[in-house]
C-alpha cells in the first residue's frame, strides 16, 4: 500500500491508538460457571429473541462494573447456596473475566452468585418482550382478518370483472404483498414462542 503522507488522521495527537491490552481485552475465552438453570435459560431466550450472541450478552452485563460492585455488596451468600446449580460453559471475553475476578476479589463474592444475580437483570427485559409478543400476536389476528377480507374481495372481483381486469390486476398485486407480510409477521411471532413459557 502506498504511503501518500495524506494520512493525517493517523496522527496520534488526534485519535487514540488502540493498545495492545486494550486488543488483548477483546479476544475470547472460555469460562465455566455453576448457574441455576432458570439463569441458564434466561440468557437462552434474550439471545433468541432479541438475536444478540450470548457472549455480547454476557460482556455487556458482567463489563458493567458499577452494577456488578451493586450485585457484591447486597449479595446473600447463603440463599445463593441452596440455588439448585448446573455447570455452563459461555465463550466471553477476557476483560470481562478479568472484571468478574477483580470485583470477586476485592468484594470476596463469589463468581457464580454475581453472574448468576447479573443474568436476573435481564428478567425485566423478558417481561416487556413478553408484553410485546401478546401485542404482536394480537396484529397478526387482525391481520388474518383482513387478510380474509381481501380474499373475498378478490374472488368477488375475479367473478365480476375476469383476470384480465387492471382492477383484478391491481387487487391481486395488493393481496400478494399482503400475503407475504403476514408470512413474515407469522414467522417472527412463532419465534417468539419461546417467549411465552417463560
Amino acid at each position: 500500500m502506498a504511503d501518500n503522507g495524506n494520512n493525517y488522521w493517523m496522527d496520534s495527537d488526534i485519535l487514540p491508538q488502540p493498545s495492545p491490552q486494550d486488543l488483548r481485552g477483546r479476544q475470547s475465552v472460555r469460562a465455566t460457571f455453576k448457574l441455576s438453570a432458570r439463569a441458564i435459560e434466561t440468557m437462552s431466550i434474550v439471545s433468541v429473541h432479541l438475536g444478540i450472541k450470548q457472549k455480547s450478552l454476557f460482556d455487556h452485563l458482567i463489563e458493567d462494573a458499577q452494577s456488578l460492585s451493586h450485585i457484591a455488596r447486597e449479595l446473600e451468600s447463603e440463599k445463593f447456596r441452596t440455588l439448585s446449580r448446573i455447570q455452563k460453559t459461555f465463550v466471553i471475553s477476557r476483560r470481562t473475566l478479568s472484571c468478574l475476578d477483580e470485583i470477586s476479589k476485592q468484594f470476596q463474592a463469589p463468581r457464580d452468585a454475581l453472574v448468576e444475580y447479573s443474568i436476573q437483570r435481564l428478567l425485566p427485559v423478558i417481561a416487556q418482550e413478553r408484553e410485546r409478543h401478546r401485542r404482536r400476536k394480537e396484529i397478526l389476528n387482525d391481520m388474518n382478518g383482513h387478510l380474509a377480507d381481501g380474499l373475498k374481495i378478490l374472488q368477488k372481483s375475479k367473478s365480476l370483472l375476469g383476470e384480465d381486469d387492471p382492477v383484478f390486476i391491481r387487487l391481486a398485486s395488493a393481496i400478494k404483498s399482503m400475503v407475504n407480510a403476514q408470512s413474515n409477521v407469522n414467522a417472527f411471532v412463532e419465534k417468539g414462542e419461546i417467549i411465552e413459557g417463560f
